[in-house]
């Protein structure tokens, strides 16, 4: 099982990413998937999950009404839109999979990706 996660980089506060990634060798549209972030000197923590087919989604109180998660089954296929970014937001962002949105956590996610960069400068 492969997650590549891409789309990170430098931007200013106030300004939008769009993260994608992109998985193989899992049954796509069978499994729960979400984002994950970890700030230098942080826990990781949960940012939001997405099920199935899209149709039910959470998200953290701190990227609520910014973020938005989204999937593409056909083209296997997560992505994570990031709107008003904040310095706050600056980590490593990690995509995950798990059989059920309720396993989207830390301790029972299945299938890691590797992260991808955001850098949020004020």
């Amino acid at each position: 099982v492969q997650l590549q996660a891409s789309g990170g980089g430098q931007v200013q506060a106030g300004g939008s990413l769009r993260l994608s990634c992109a998985a193989s060798g899992l049954p796509f549209s069978s499994y729960a998937m979400g984002w994950f972030r970890q700030a230098p000197g942080k826990e990781r923590e949960f940012v939001a999950h997405i099920s199935w087919s899209g149709t039910s989604v959470r998200y953290a109180e701190s990227v609520k009404g910014r973020f938005t998660i989204s999937r593409d089954n056909a083209k296997n296929t997560l992505y994570l839109q990031m709107d008003s970014l904040n310095y706050e937001d600056t980590a490593i962002y990690y995509c995950a999979a798990a059989p059920h949105p309720d396993s989207i956590t830390v301790i029972r996610t299945k299938y890691w990706g590797q992260g991808t960069l955001v850098t949020v400068s004020s």
